[in-house]
């Protein structure tokens, strides 16, 4: 790889964009595989879908609509786990359905939709713009201020639920912020590994961290570490072996977990 091309703004945009997004994944990816919802991403990809279709259909920006959407669907999601006595992974079924459902009428209403629709599908993180750098710095000020804010009961929320409910701790408010970080973080998360591989980037470096962590804190610092070298690292193979880059991350994360696997097993 030249020194012109690492340095050139496409590359560093994109590595600025993904580090950032890296950050946010690792720290929410361990909340969502320790509370046993870590699929609730795989649904809310589903509703980005329905919101990128819904934007390219109105010739608006699909990244908006996306947000839109996974917010009112996550919070979707939470009442009919609250209120409608439905086990959390029937609701979300549900829901990314009904998500997928929508993406595939829209997609019918017009047919032309192109590489545009293939770059949300599949991830584009070397295209990516400036202002979604900005997004993505953002993102990570929210979900920093929103875990170190909270960060006690959210851990006490996170080991012992029931506990902490009737230790006063507000349950239900932290599982709508849980929920909304992560439909903003799946919705970023789209422009760097795409709808169909975006759950991997918010499970895998968490499931890779709890293998080799032996507290809470480690945890959160080994799957943040775990999702950059993911990313950037992808980022770097893409352009070495001329490789999606999408696939090069998750390619990339999934090593990242099988090492960390044999060594959990050896030591």
């Amino acid at each position: 790889m030249s020194q012109s091309l690492i340095f050139s703004g496409l590359f560093l945009r994109a590595a600025a964009a993904g580090s950032l997004l890296a950050l946010a994944c690792g720290l929410l990816g361990v909340f969502l595989v320790l509370r046993r919802d870590a699929m609730i991403s795989h649904g809310l990809s589903h509703l980005a879908f329905a919101g990128v279709a819904l934007g390219l259909l109105l010739n608006l920006m699909p990244i908006l609509f996306s947000v839109a959407i996974c917010l009112l669907g996550s919070l979707v999601i939470l009442q009919l786990k609250e209120q409608g006595r439905l086990p959390g992974d029937t609701a979300i079924g549900i829901l990314s359905s009904a998500g997928m459902a929508l993406a595939v009428f829209l997609m019918s209403v017009k047919r032309d939709f192109g590489a545009e629709l293939m770059a949300y599908l599949f991830g584009d993180i070397l295209a990516i713009a400036p202002l979604e750098v900005y997004l993505a710095a953002g993102l990570v000020l929210l979900v920093l201020a929103g875990i170190l804010f909270n960060f006690p009961r959210l851990v006490f929320m996170t080991f012992d639920r029931e506990s902490a409910y009737v230790s006063g701790v507000p349950v239900k408010k932290l599982d709508r912020l849980l929920v909304v970080l992560t439909a903003v973080t799946i919705v970023l998360g789209i422009r760097v590994v795409g709808l169909l591989l975006v759950t991997g980037l918010t499970v895998i470096p968490a499931a890779s961290a709890l293998q080799l962590s032996r507290n809470f804190r480690s945890t959160l610092l080994l799957s943040s570490v775990f999702s950059l070298l993911s990313i950037v690292g992808g980022i770097i193979l893409a352009y070495l072996f001329n490789l999606p880059a999408s696939a090069a991350i998750i390619f990339l994360a999934l090593f990242i977990f099988g090492l960390s696997f044999v060594i959990r097993k050896v030591s």
